[in-house]
């Protein structure tokens, strides 16, 4: 019986050294590749743990500056962000952050820098969007309509149609062309939602001209019975 088993055992070593001589360096190389790319993919994650913990704090900074009404420091501490973490989420928040604070201490050329960066360079199709709504007012107020209107062109956010018409209409009626605005603000009053208190700004935009939308037939129901 152990010489039956002594003979098992050494036709097992035998067939596996047989298998280790034929695949052995691919077997290898293949372990080598495996261990790799489970190192390189521990790396990447704690490259971007440590980017993301970074430009947060570069972020909170830039958040209190913008709050205490600091626009070149605000302006300083967004171009290290961009600079140094494009591709975080705060890059895109600390460029509107900025573009606000800029725009309100009478910055409009560092606004629009700022905002022109956040449309094209953002990740997320939301903050371009954002981006763009705030650019188009910036540029109306300059009296850049032609320029505004583009910027809403590129305006594509799902779930932002309303409020992308409804700023069209701001700038064809700073712009004098009623026609078109009473027409864009009909979009955006048609598109929001009842239950959004901003569509009664809109209805005002609609009443100052010339262009009240009808009462909705149970509001008008209601008042004739009583």
């Amino acid at each position: 019986m152990a010489t039956q088993l002594d003979l098992q055992e050494q036709e097992q070593i035998d067939a596996l050294k047989a298998f280790w001589k034929r695949y052995g360096n691919l077997v290898s190389w293949l372990l080598i590749a495996a261990l790799a790319a489970y190192a390189g993919w521990n790396g990447w994650n704690y490259w971007q743990r440590s980017q993301a913990l970074k430009a947060s704090a570069m972020y909170d900074e830039l958040d209190r500056a913008a709050a205490a009404g600091d626009a070149d420091k605000s302006g300083r501490i967004f171009g290290d962000l961009k600079d140094r973490y494009a591709g975080t989420a705060y890059a895109e928040q600390g460029g509107l952050a900025a573009a606000k604070v800029q725009f309100e201490k009478g910055q409009v050329d560092a606004a629009k820098a700022t905002l022109t960066w956040v449309a094209e360079h953002a990740a997320e199709d939301e903050y371009r969007t954002i981006a763009r709504l705030r650019l188009a007012a910036v540029l109306s107020a300059a009296k850049q309509f032609d320029q505004a209107l583009a910027q809403l062109d590129g305006a594509k956010a799902v779930g932002f149609e309303a409020l992308v018409a409804d700023r069209r209409g701001d700038v064809l009626a700073a712009a004098g062309r009623n026609d078109e605005a009473r027409a864009a603000y009909e979009v955006a009053f048609k598109t929001m939602d009842d239950k959004i208190d901003y569509k009664r700004l809109v209805e005002a935009k609609l009443t100052a001209l010339g262009a009240a939308p009808p009462a909705p037939a149970a509001s008008a129901a209601s008042g004739a019975a009583s």
